[in-house]
């Protein structure tokens, strides 16, 4: 076969690749790196927890997703006009943003987060159109094309705050970050959606009611309890390795250039590895390492090491990116309803908010109990959120096998 045609398959992956690759290194920008250099300037735990706020948008998308599902902006298709109008914004934004950084922190963090409301509903817009228009035995390979360009771009996001902010400064790491986002539109454009979009898609979008979004009240406190759980027992892992004494060099270059690879890695593998192994085992054996990881992680904290802090974050991010291609192939699944912007909105911006909480309390927490009491209450929290969610991802695949889904 010819290695082009052969490739063939995954040609219709590029736009949503690329689009996710700028969503990760926006948002790793933005909010990935700033809470490792604030820390290593010693601003206390219970401080750096606040700036999880740079993130609400993105639990907060389900208030205005409906706008996403119900208006079409002229010219475009549906979701590509939505997706172009953020983007454009997005790009304004960080332009304004590269002249600031001698601005005052409160007009820089109105202008991150305007910045992280344009990204978010972005990226509702980007899952709508998967849902419309990407069949449902492809739905693992689009999961996997947008953990491994959130990956590469976070990669990106967080090695130039971290790696080479001192070098390149404030305005060159932000036009950077512009230019990526205008060159990596692009192949969205000419993306086919309306000769793609199902049918049955049509007929939801114009039929559908906000009844669905009770009916997926389960679904998000499930999501939910899942993602404060992670990030719980994962989360922390950086600040952990500079309480320990790491370098504030080597903890960029462990969540700045190893996760990102080990994700982008295990993402690629990951939507093979739902058809083949199955996602409740695959989300079965992920999440044992997960907890593993979690138990040595309390460990190295009692005993002061760095070097099993390190090797446990690094196994972590290889057991936490098994999670990540079922974990969202099942969100699609669920928002397969009348408005899937809204519904997935729902699904995964509620689910995230309702995670947020817990995700500002986390550090001040540890900085109350310690490292290894944190970790010895986080383990067991995770264990029942996983349980919880597993169930709830069985009786889907059940009820889709009853009725010939699956």
């Amino acid at each position: 076969m010819h290695p082009v045609r052969s490739l063939g398959w995954a040609r219709p992956l590029v736009p949503f690749f690329c689009l996710y690759i700028t969503f990760g290194t926006t948002l790793g920008f933005l909010s990935g790196g700033a809470p490792l250099i604030l820390r290593a300037r010693g601003i206390e735990l219970a401080e750096i927890g606040l700036l999880q706020l740079i993130n609400l948008p993105v639990g907060l998308t389900f208030l205005w997703a409906f706008a996403v599902d119900k208006i079409r902006l002229p010219h475009l298709p549906r979701r590509i006009g939505w997706i172009t109008l953020m983007q454009s914004a997005t790009i304004a934004l960080l332009a304004v943003l590269s002249l600031g950084e001698a601005w005052s922190l409160p007009t820089l963090l109105v202008l991150a987060v305007a910045t992280c409301f344009c990204v978010a509903t972005m990226d509702v817009a980007l899952e709508a159109l998967v849902v419309e228009t990407v069949p449902d035995d492809r739905r693992p390979y689009v999961a996997s094309a947008k953990l491994c360009g959130a990956s590469l771009g976070g990669a990106a996001g967080v090695g130039l705050l971290i790696g080479y902010y001192e070098a390149i400064g404030w305005q060159n790491a932000v036009l950077a970050v512009v230019g990526l986002n205008t060159l990596f539109l692009i192949p969205m454009l000419r993306y086919p959606e309306v000769r793609l979009r199902r049918l049955d898609a049509v007929a939801r979008h114009e039929t559908g009611s906000l009844g669905r979004l009770r009916v997926l009240a389960p679904q998000v406190l499930v999501l939910g309890l899942y993602f404060a759980a992670m990030f719980a027992v994962s989360g922390v892992n950086n600040l952990v390795l500079l309480d320990l004494g790491v370098p504030l060099s080597e903890v960029g270059f462990v969540t700045g250039s190893v996760a990102p690879i080990i994700n982008f890695v295990m993402a690629a593998f990951s939507g093979a590895l739902v058809r083949r192994v199955g996602t409740i085992r695959l989300i079965t054996i992920s999440a044992v390492g997960v907890v593993a990881c979690g138990g040595a992680m309390l460990a190295a904290s009692a005993a002061g090491s760095s070097s099993l802090a390190i090797a446990a974050t690094i196994f972590g991010f290889v057991c936490g990116g098994g999670l990540g291609v079922p974990v969202f192939n099942t969100i699609y699944r669920w928002a397969q309803g009348p408005r899937p912007a809204t519904d997935y909105a729902l699904l995964f911006g509620a689910a995230f908010f309702a995670a947020m909480p817990l995700r500002v309390a986390a550090p001040a927490l540890a900085g109350l109990v310690g490292w290894a009491t944190y970790f010895a209450l986080a383990i067991p929290f995770y264990a029942v959120a996983v349980l919880c969610l597993r169930a709830a991802i069985g009786r889907t695949l059940d009820a889709d096998r009853a009725g010939g889904l699956a």
